[in-house]
């Protein structure tokens, strides 16, 4: 296939979102015109967790910077490799100073397959390489002006987003219906240990919780469950790094997954720097919660796994299972954060969340079996995701490079949907 090469600012503009004397922080509503920060911008997929919001006093001063279909919205610090391919549903939000907009104005270039373009590996390695920035790397309106797209004749284009479009609509109805799952779980959770509904004709007696089923007990969490630290191997010792195989989580591939069961992590470490680090190893099916800086990401590990210091780990038993853990650590976020402290960021220790109190249930087993299924469908849209995005990413760079045929790329696509 032989592309012509075109600059992304030959075809499209690159704009700064507003920031300081436009928009600062303190200008947020509880409600408005939502605002993509960061923290939104997922690979090629909306987070819609934790959103913030401009007045419709600022939505109509800052108008040039609402969003229109076929926008690509990239992060414009930090994690410099992600961006959200603005569709429908999207349409009148506004984007921050900390991101760019790319609005293509060239009818010689499809949105969607830009999209996909810049967020192939050889795209996401090179931008890393070259965004500025020691500390934190960040882009600018001349780095994404100045990338060099190929550009396959327009039919082909269209061609390729379609296929590849349709791996991300089924990985979205995945996440769609996790989130309604995830919903559903949590509900189950408050109607037992909060609400106490399938209980409530038995007897009750009072706790330091207040009223609970009889039979059932208060316990700290330290005491329930054992919890874990993390730590991180010298990074100049290769051997501790090279060829690893146990997972290594830190805080960021949680909040880049935004998922509840985690298919691995970004770093893998050795055996050797397991036993040379304060890392511990956890066995699977426990529950991670970030505990400093970004508090309260959560996520169930498939396979046995070590974190960084950045983590506190809570491994379920017999009486304490990891779905009580979930819902348990979601009810009580607000409480978890408001003791946070330090002088830099936030951040609760093990000690700390440890003299949290939770409940024993008498009838644990009952309330498993309710959750179970819930559980299992959770992880099997996840791991299905997994294939979905491997697929894809794995089809995108020999379909713009011409070795394989959209006819071929159809038929792989199609085979994991």
């Amino acid at each position: 296939m032989n592309n012509s090469v075109y600059k992304v600012g030959d075809l499209a503009e690159v704009q700064t979102g507003p920031f300081g004397s436009q928009l600062h922080q303190k200008d947020y509503v509880p409600s408005g015109t939502p605002l993509i920060t960061v923290k939104n911008i997922g690979e090629n997929r909306m987070i819609e967790n934790g959103l913030d919001f401009v007045s419709e006093k600022d939505t109509i001063r800052l108008k040039k910077f609402l969003l229109k279909e076929n926008d690509i919205v990239f992060s414009r610090v930090g994690a410099v490799d992600r961006r959200v391919f603005i569709t429908q549903k999207y349409v009148g939000w506004m984007f921050s100073g900390s991101c760019l907009r790319i609005r293509v104005v060239s009818d010689k270039l499809n949105p969607r397959y830009l999209s996909y373009y810049l967020g192939s590996k050889y795209f996401t390695d090179y931008i890393s390489r070259i965004a500025v920035g020691a500390t934190r790397p960040s882009l600018n309106t001349e780095i994404l002006s100045n990338i060099e797209v190929p550009l396959p004749s327009l039919i082909e284009q269209n061609k390729i987003a379609s296929i590849l479009s349709s791996l991300d609509e089924k990985f979205e109805l995945n996440m769609e219906m996790n989130k309604t799952l995830e919903e559903m779980a949590m509900a189950i959770y408050k109607e037992w240990f909060v609400d106490f509904g399938p209980f409530k004709d038995g007897e009750f007696v009072d706790s330091e919780l207040g009223l609970i089923p009889k039979g059932w007990e208060v316990i700290r969490l330290g005491d329930a469950v054992e919890t874990l630290g993390g730590g991180t191997p010298k990074t100049s010792m290769k051997e501790y790094w090279e060829d690893g195989t146990i997972n290594w989580y830190s805080p960021t591939d949680l909040t880049k997954a935004n998922s509840l069961f985690s298919v691995g992590s970004e770093k893998k470490i050795t055996n050797l720097g397991l036993s040379k680090s304060s890392a511990k190893l956890f066995p699977p099916y426990s529950l991670l919660m970030t505990s400093r800086a970004t508090i309260g990401e959560i996520a169930i590990n498939r396979t046995e796994a070590s974190t960084n210091q950045g983590f506190i780990t809570l491994i379920p038993n017999d009486k304490i299972p990891v779905f009580q853990l979930v819902g348990w650590v979601k009810q009580n976020m607000g409480k978890i954060k408001s003791i946070a402290d330090g002088s830099t960021f936030p951040e609760i220790s093990k000690g700390e969340l440890r003299d949290f109190k939770i409940l024993v249930s008498s009838d644990i087993r009952t309330f498993i079996e309710l959750n179970d299924s819930i559980y299992k469908l959770i992880e099997s849209n996840i791991v299905e995701n997994k294939a979905l995005k491997e697929t894809r990413d794995y089809l995108l760079p020999k379909l713009i490079n011409g070795e394989i045929s959209v006819k071929e790329a159809d038929e792989k696509a199609k085979n994991v949907i």
